[in-house]
């Protein structure tokens, strides 16, 4: 396996999601993982506190999730990022604190696939997203 990005949570850093200093605006961002989602997403799962993405290794996906999490890691720096390539597949690794706050988020994390894409009620941080997605 070949690590990609690997970020560490930052100690104390509050649960909650800050793009106030991000070059992009939360609908970019959320478009952006919508093209990536569906140009790349081949499987998913959460546990523990762990949520896990699997994207197929093709031509320019390698490029754009180094680029895309270090950005989301700068505005979500309470969690933990490990990326790795190997066999075709990238597996994209986000860690947290077991505590129900960071439960929730990693909640949306795995879930955004299925709510990415549903329009302008989705922007914003996903640390105040129902639970139940709507």
């Amino acid at each position: 396996m070949e690590t990609i990005v690997q970020i560490t949570a930052k100690p104390d850093a509050p649960v909650a999601c800050d793009m106030s200093a991000a070059a992009d605006t939360p609908e970019e961002r959320l478009s952006e993982y919508r093209q990536l989602f569906t140009r790349a997403l081949i499987g998913r799962e959460r546990s523990g506190t762990a949520a896990v993405f699997r994207f197929a290794d093709k031509p320019g996906v390698r490029e754009w999730i180094r680029d895309l999490a270090p950005r989301e890691a700068a505005c979500c720096s309470f969690l933990t990022y490990d990326i790795v390539a190997g066999d075709g597949t990238i597996t994209w690794t986000v860690t947290g604190a077991d505590v129900p706050s960071v439960h929730a988020v990693l909640d949306e994390w795995y879930a955004a696939p299925d709510w990415v894409g549903d329009g302008p009620d989705t922007v914003g941080s996903v640390v105040s997203r129902p639970r139940d997605g709507r």
